[in-house]
């Protein structure tokens, strides 16, 4: 299996932790609870700041000493409504207690105190279409460079219909040489409907140095540390990912794959 492949450690609580050194780079952290009803996940944010993502189900929230209420009104992550999500400082804690079953995501990346704890979406947050053809892929931007909400997280959820590409024409942001382009690393959590469902995910340099194809599962998170990383749902599965990126910088810069450079 590939190493950049990280399969859950099974259906039930904390079931991935990626950290950087685990991941073997800088910046990007990402974990993943699945909670049963009345369940808890706590954990302390130490020197990276998080974004907590409802992917799935309520929850409520206690953070950075305050009480958030419940979050959460998506029950099935393919319903494609704005998802409920709160950020914390580093330097601080939260706790969630599962009002339903539900999906938490855990992104995480280095904290510099700049920004305070604040809810994000669903308001605010639009499904919007990008590309056309058989690259029609559909945004939930969460915070992305244009939305001022932390330090160094770029966090947005993306839903590729059965048949597309994604992430696609190929792109990489494994360079700091901005404006031109920045260094970003970056994880995709995988959700697949049907869940019995693949897709395919390739992460590749252009001098062939690193190139790996990875069929990814209901679950799965992929790991881009450098080179172009697109994606394709066959036909009769949709594919839904959570991107996570983070780097040396918080803007989001990229350089086509040469073989594409003529499709932007």
């Amino acid at each position: 299996m590939s190493p950049l492949l990280r399969r859950p450690f099974g259906s039930h609580g904390k079931v991935h932790e990626i950290t950087p050194q685990s991941a073997g780079w800088r910046y990007v952290g990402f974990s993943l609870y699945r909670l049963r009803a009345g369940e808890t996940a706590a954990e302390a944010t130490g020197d990276r700041e998080v974004i907590l993502v409802m992917v799935e189900g309520k929850a409520r929230f206690r953070a950075a000493g305050q009480d958030w209420g419940v979050l959460g009104d998506r029950m099935d992550v393919f319903e494609k409504t704005p998802p409920h999500c709160l950020y914390v400082p580093n330097g601080r804690d939260w706790t969630a207690e599962a009002e339903t079953d539900c999906t938490i995501a855990v992104c995480s990346a280095p904290g510099k105190g700049g920004h305070a704890a604040r809810r994000i979406g669903p308001a605010g947050i639009v499904l919007t279409q990008r590309g056309e053809g058989s690259n029609t892929r559909f945004i939930n931007n969460i915070a992305m460079e244009a939305e001022d909400y932390c330090d160094s997280l770029l966090v947005t959820e993306v839903f590729t219909p059965a048949g597309h590409w994604s992430s696609y024409p190929s792109h990489r942001h494994d360079e700091d040489d901005f404006p031109r382009i920045t260094y970003l690393e970056e994880t995709y959590y995988h959700r697949l409907n049907p869940a019995t469902g693949w897709a395919v995910q390739r992460v590749y340099t252009d001098d062939g140095s690193l190139d790996e194809v990875m069929a990814v599962r209901d679950g799965d998170v992929t790991l881009v540390p450098r080179g172009h990383h697109p994606c394709g749902a066959p036909y009769g599965f949709e594919l839904y990912y959570l991107n996570v990126m983070a780097g040396s910088r918080r803007n989001w810069r990229f350089v086509p794959a040469p073989e594409v450079e003529h499709l932007f």
